[in-house]
Formats: C-alpha cells, structure tokens, sequence
C-alpha cells in the first residue's frame, strides 16, 4: 500500500508551523516576512495572487533556495520569515517541511491556503502580466 497524500500532510504539519489565515493577514505587508506562493501560474492567472508575495512553483522551490543550485535566487538569501501558501495548504505544508530539513530557519505556511485568504477578505490582485514586468523591470511605458 502507498502512503497517502493526507498522511503525509498531517505528519508535515505536526512538524511546522502553520499560520491562521488571520494570523498571516497580521504579517502581510511586514518587511521582516516575505510571502511565497508556490502554486501552478495557471492558478495564479486564474485566481489571482497576494499583493506582495514572490511565485515559486513547488517544482522548483528547492533548486531556488539552494546556494548551491545553478537556479538558486537571491529572494531566498534575504533574513526573513518566508510564509508559503498553495491553493488549500497541502502543497505548501509540504514545501514548508521540505525547506525546514534544508535548514530554512524561519519558515511557515497558511493553513487553508489562498482559497481560506481570499474567503477570509486579505488583500487579492490580478497577476501582472510579463509584459508589465519586464516593462516595470525596465522602466519603460
């Protein structure tokens, strides 16, 4: 028999630390904490995103927080508080387990995910579109 998904959350989340969706509305906008989403960018263009909240699909999130990694990045080196969230929590406990054993110091998710933020009212934007990025990037119009 295989391990279920279910088990394998639970055991996750009996080992991290999990925000309330009101206790991660209290940390939004902290300059000590950095938000990170690490659902598909088909979830992000069609639900929306956090205000502020850098995107790390959950595929390639410990390549990016590795030093060592040819795709590391350097959002990842900064001292703060990383909050991760996916769409219900589940994916984003695991990350948080995942980035724990790699010895992420301090690192947590939101139980519920972007679906129990949004229905909980925190704050929620369009996706910029890449075309936007790169011209804010730029600074051109």
């Amino acid at each position: 028999m295989i391990k279920a998904v279910k088990s394998m959350v639970e055991e996750a989340e009996a080992a991290i630390t999990t925000y309330t969706v009101e206790q991660a509305k209290a940390l939004h906008g902290n300059p000590k904490v950095q938000f990170v989403d690490v659902r598909d960018v088909r979830e992000l263009e069609r639900e929306g995103v956090i205000p502020g909240a850098i995107h790390a699909p959950r595929g390639m999130l410990e390549f990016w927080v590795d030093p060592g990694s040819p795709y590391y990045r350097e959002e990842f080196g900064q001292h703060k508080e990383f909050v991760l969230f996916c769409a219900l929590g589940w994916r984003s406990a695991l990350a948080t387990q995942t980035l724990q054993e790699m010895g992420m110091p301090r690192v947590a998710h939101i139980a519920g995910g972007f679906t129990a933020w949004k229905e909980a009212g925190g704050p929620v934007a369009e996706k910029p579109s890449k075309k936007a990025v790169k011209q804010e990037a730029t600074g051109s119009a």
